[in-house]
């Protein structure tokens, strides 16, 4: 992994957890490290336990210069569509940084530039730098605690476990049981036959 972009810059990483999901917010976190961070086990969020994450949540929010974490509503993605929210998520928890990052790194190949503060998108940039990394794990800690709070109150569609992503169970419960006030209606829901990339 690699610590900084450019040595001299103040950066933050920024990434999202959820976007491809069928329920719930999309959630995002900007985050900056001092240039000096490392820690064996980060890493891209997805290619962590659980309680890997969990453990480098508390290390990264002690250690980091500052960091931030944003959400953007199902209806709000309904509205505009998956990307734009995201990106408005990530403007979101930008927004929150003090101090004010000089430069952005971006988890992907796309994003709505943010106002006076240049970027760089990094395809795969979770597992290539600390400050994305970082990034993923709270945004996906944070999403993952979101639902499964709002599994107590909706458990047949056990977000306990799939956190709302389309796995065979979830598009199952959505056939049986309908549509709840935090499904993204704009989303399409296949049949629970076919095979799911979301387990």
């Amino acid at each position: 992994m690699k610590r900084y972009y450019h040595k001299t810059w103040l950066e933050a990483g920024c990434d999202e957890a959820g976007r491809g999901c069928l329920a719930g917010p999309v959630f995002a976190a900007a985050v900056i490290l001092p240039k000096s961070f490392k820690h064996q086990k980060l890493n891209d969020s997805k290619k962590m336990t659980g309680e890997d994450r969990a453990e480098l949540r508390l290390i990264i929010e002690e250690k980091a210069i500052a960091f931030a974490v944003a959400k953007v509503s199902n209806i709000q993605i309904d509205r505009i569509n998956i990307l734009k929210a995201s990106f408005l998520a990530m403007h979101k928890a930008i927004d929150q940084l003090k101090p004010v990052p000089q430069f952005l790194l971006i988890d992907g190949n796309r994003f709505a530039p943010y106002p006076n503060i240049k970027h760089a998108c990094i395809v795969k940039g979770d597992g290539k730098y600390n400050a994305i990394a970082a990034a993923s794990i709270l945004a996906k800690t944070y999403r993952d605690a979101y639902m499964m709070k709002k599994h107590k109150k909706h458990p047949e569609y056990n977000w306990l476990q799939n956190k709302g992503y389309p796995t065979v169970e979830h598009r199952t419960a959505i056939h049986q049981f309908g549509y709840t006030k935090l499904h993204r209606k704009s989303f399409r829901v296949l049949p629970p036959t076919q095979l799911t990339l979301f387990k």
